[in-house]
């Protein structure tokens, strides 16, 4: 029997984990549920690196995040076989990507996830259900009374009634059980003003999901893949704003929208130890397989590894046909589909270097992604519901053509920092990218707090963004910060007999919440620098 606890957490996501190790420092009981087997959302079960600003290694993120990726590091440096250059490395790139300075497995996060709720639990302070999903929501008023979680293997069913409870699914879901006022899709642009907004609100155009699978390559080898029911389809599919088939090597660049050829060519030569990560300089997308490597096999002592292992998630697999949030099923079927295409694609038809056609030697990797069809376990989901927050970030706030490259909105009640570019993926209206300057950010408490409700938090990429800004806010450091503050903020007002909203609009609690978070290592400032 699971005791009641004092905050509930729904999504083992970053955020929901962030949450979770939150209200557990500050001595609350948490029950954290997730729906598949891992925790740890895109970094686990969703198989993305981390896609982080340049500045990552130095500052502009918790210390708590920062110590998982501190922990990355010193699992590969324990039990993998670096070579003596590599070891030595303060900061690390385990696969030497080019989309982050920490590209990994996800199966090392997940260990190290675990490692750090593994006090809490031995504690009896966290419980964690994975496997259960939240199917009901009980309301008074203003108040969350009640959450039912099902359990996906048996059936049964469970009932919390957590004082407070926390948002941190991929999609919102939650805020749609509970009645919570949400935004869905893109806004109008007369509702904020914001210059890439449409002129009318489009609830069903949402960013388009990924189905991430890893690769590695063995030449000479043959592992072609049964051929997908829909390769058909995907085979002649040409976007209207993509300048050939989608299977192909040449997308636009997000930036420009100029066509750009991509090129692919497994276990290259190159030093890993040569691969520089900076996204501000280049976006590192041109070189499909060490865009997203997430294991070199240079790094290693000779002969430790038979091949590199690559993340699949490229301009080919990102869907857009149907919007994720109120189709999951079918969109889901079709993503997956899709990435199937692509791998048959690879393996059979796709252009080679040497004038050849296939590589029959790429090899998917279901013990890296711990599913029976290699293919991640979940969807990587861009895109959530939003809560209408009591602020809400919006394009002026943070796109350096309004700014300025050295500005940037500064809140009363910043509770974190984060920094990366909006960027919007092709979307299910028909969009194709929107890719624009953004400057250094901060995370504005109001953003975190519903309008109306009193007792539930979001703890991910659920806050009070829109459409367009939900494009620089979604990445994984700010999503931990966000669950981080969420999980504090609940502690807090419980041990204070307050609430969010007290917090947030009173500058005194602003100010003893505030100090807690600087105690515990949240940055919430930026010091001066540029935006890109």
């Amino acid at each position: 029997m699971t005791a009641e606890p004092d905050i509930l957490i729904v999504g083992g996501g970053l955020g929901g984990i962030a949450a979770a190790l939150g209200a557990c420092r500050a001595g609350r009981r948490v029950v954290l549920t997730e729906e598949t087997d891992w925790i740890g959302g895109q970094l686990t079960a969703q198989a993305v690196p981390p896609d982080e600003h340049p500045w990552v290694e130095q500052f502009g993120t918790t210390a708590t995040y920062r110590a998982l990726r501190e922990g990355i590091r010193a699992y590969y440096r324990q039990w993998y076989p670096l070579r003596a250059e590599a070891l030595g490395l303060t900061e690390l790139n385990p696969g030497a990507g080019r989309v982050s300075k920490l590209c990994h497995e996800p199966r090392v996060a997940l260990a190290v996830l675990e490692g750090m709720l593994a006090p809490y639990r031995a504690a009896g302070l966290l419980t964690v259900l994975t496997e259960h999903r939240a199917v009901v929501a009980e309301t008074d008023g203003d108040m969350i009374r009640a959450v039912t979680v099902r359990d996906l293997r048996s059936g049964e069913r469970t009932t919390f009634t957590a004082r407070y409870v926390v948002d941190a699914t991929e999609t919102g879901e939650l805020l749609d059980l509970a009645g919570v006022e949400h935004a869905n899709g893109a806004e109008a642009r007369d509702e904020f003003g914001e210059p890439h907004a449409p002129a009318e609100a489009r609830p069903e155009n949402q960013q388009g999901i990924t189905v991430c699978f890893a690769l590695s390559h063995h030449e000479g080898e043959d592992h072609t893949v049964e051929r997908p029911a829909d390769y058909d389809f995907w085979r002649s599919y040409r976007p209207g704003f993509w300048p050939g088939p989608l299977l192909g090597f040449q997308a636009p660049d997000p930036r420009t929208l100029e066509p750009v050829p991509r090129t692919f060519v497994p276990n290259p030569d190159l030093d890993p130890l040569a691969v520089s990560a900076d996204q501000s300089a280049d976006a590192g997308d041109k070189e499909l397989w060490g865009f997203r490597r997430i294991l070199a096999r240079g790094l290693h002592r000779p002969g430790a590894f038979g091949s590199d292992i690559t993340l699949v998630n490229w301009p080919l697999n990102d869907y857009w046909l149907k919007p994720y949030i109120g189709q999951e099923a079918e969109a889901l079927r079709e993503a997956r589909q899709l990435s199937l295409s692509v791998l048959y694609w690879l393996q059979t038809e796709a252009p080679r270097a040497d004038g050849g056609t296939g590589f029959p030697g790429l090899r998917i990797r279901p013990d890296v992604t711990g599913t029976a069809d290699g293919l991640a376990k979940a969807a990587y989901v861009r895109e959530s519901r939003r809560i209408k927050a009591v602020t809400t970030v919006v394009e002026q706030d943070v796109a350096i053509d309004v700014v300025g490259p050295h500005g940037r909105t500064r809140y009363r009640d910043s509770v974190g920092v984060g920094g990366y570019r909006i960027d919007l993926h092709p979307s299910t209206g028909g969009d194709t990218y929107i890719d624009v300057g953004s400057v250094p950010f901060e995370i504005p408490l109001g953003a975190l707090v519903p309008r109306r409700v009193r007792n539930l938090l979001p703890a991910g990429k659920n806050i009070g963004t829109t459409h367009i800004t939900n494009g620089c806010y979604r990445l994984h450091p700010v999503e931990w910060n966000v669950g981080e503050v969420a999980g504090a903020l609940a502690a807090h007002c419980l041990d204070e007999g307050v609430e969010p909203h007290q917090v947030q609009a009173e500058d005194k609690r602003f100010e003893e919440f505030g100090r807690l978070l600087d105690r515990a290592g949240v940055q919430r400032r930026w010091p001066d620098v540029r935006g890109y």
